[in-house]
């Protein structure tokens, strides 16, 4: 695309294309429009630096979405309710209480223990595969990981966790940059019947208090020592966020990386001849296609950045996916190199909002590739792959293969 052609890219409204390939896109936008005006008065900004140094700013740069999101859901929507209430969209005090009881559940001592549980579900997955003659790798693998572990977080009963992921999608789905009114009304749908569970499953949990060392579900309920705790809208609202940002994401991570390596055997063999490289395969597979590929945030105040004024008010649209692959910050970025270091990537975003489950996923996406691997090391991905057709999020929503 022509600089000029660039200097009218819309997000709301991308070019044929984009959604399957964004990245030739990214490229254009980093070395001519890094930051670009959109006609609705928001901006994009593509290059690394600003965004490391948006997501440590939390005085110039909001995480509130009350203002933004009001046109979008409409303020008396579930929606609504749900993503101005979750941990991701709000800015300290709230954002700073509901971290540390998140944080105080997710030690990393509890996360070793969960490795064994983890290893046993990936493993009682590739049993189910194993003589099937084709496998879907999102719906028999990737997808089945994320909501077993995070069930188990939450002590979810694994005869009610049917629903999970179908609820989890539509309310991601939401966070697109247009939406129909179909996509508006299964969004809002979803958020009404999770919390109608939930709040059963809270009313059970406060009956019968589980193993808050285990438990996060209670660790939640019971709050922090210092007895900082959840009203019941914020208990109920991140109970949703923990399984909708442990989802899709780590789903994403699991069937990005296996189809990387497929298509990739140079980088697979690399990978079978030295085991040692699992770790950076998982931060190369983080940075070269991000599941997570845009981030917000607003201006409290007038910035300029990369040489624009940007007014108080402003809405950010932050390209995790462009960032990624920025060559100020990244030797060779469009080649995927497993064996990559240094990788500054920012698919966790920065600062205080970073991921506060980015050591779950990590764990989660090592042993599903490194147990897939050794089960299956000759497997071959089919014709019929099918791309999530998402903005904002990068993945598969089918992966036919052969083990």
């Amino acid at each position: 695309m022509t600089c000029a052609g660039i200097a009218g890219f819309d997000l709301s409204n991308p070019p044929e294309g984009f959604r399957d390939d964004p990245f030739p896109y990214y490229a254009d936008l980093l070395a001519s429009r890094p930051v670009l005006p959109q006609p609705d008065g928001s901006m994009l900004i593509t290059r690394h630096a600003d965004l490391d140094a948006i997501y440590r700013d939390t005085m110039r740069f909001s995480s509130d979405k009350t203002v933004v999101f009001e046109p979008k859901f409409g303020r008396d929507s579930p929606l609504y309710a749900h993503h101005t209430s979750s941990l991701v969209f709000n800015d300290p005090p709230l954002h700073t209480r509901v971290r540390k009881i998140m944080t105080s559940a997710l030690t990393p001592r509890a996360i070793a223990r969960m490795e064994p549980g983890l290893v046993a579900a990936v493993d009682n997955l590739l049993d189910q595969m194993q003589d099937r003659a084709s496998v879907d790798l999102i719906e028999d693998f990737a997808s089945a990981i994320p909501i077993q572990i995070i069930g188990n977080l939450l002590d979810v009963p694994h005869d009610e966790r049917g629903p999970l992921r179908d609820w989890s999608l539509a309310i991601l789905g939401a966070l697109e940059p247009v939406l129909s009114n179909a996509e508006l009304d299964r969004g809002n749908r979803a958020v009404e019947e999770f919390v109608a569970y939930l709040q059963d499953l809270v009313a059970r949990r406060r009956a019968r208090t589980g193993d808050p060392e285990t438990d996060v579900l209670t660790r939640l309920i019971q709050g922090t020592s210092a007895g900082e705790q959840l009203s019941e809208r914020e208990l109920l609202q991140n109970c949703i966020f923990i399984l909708n940002a442990g989802h899709e994401t780590t789903t994403n991570l699991i069937g990005n990386t296996l189809a990387l390596l497929h298509d990739h055997p140079d980088q697979l063999a690399r990978l079978k001849a030295d085991p040692t490289l699992l770790n950076s395969t998982i931060e190369e597979s983080l940075r070269y296609l991000s599941p997570n590929q845009f981030g917000n945030r607003e201006t409290t105040q007038a910035v300029t950045i990369g040489g624009v004024d940007i007014p108080r008010g402003t809405n950010l649209h932050l390209c995790i996916g462009a960032a990624n692959r920025d060559p100020d910050v990244f030797d060779h970025p469009q080649q995927f190199d497993i064996a990559r270091k240094p990788n500054r990537h920012l698919a966790f975003a920065g600062g205080p909002h970073i991921c506060v489950g980015l050591t779950l996923a990590r764990m989660e996406g090592r042993i599903a590739v490194d147990r897939f691997l050794t089960r299956f090391p000759n497997y071959r991905l089919k014709d019929g792959r099918i791309a999530g057709g998402r903005i904002r999020f990068r993945g598969y929503a089918a992966l036919p293969a052969r083990l």
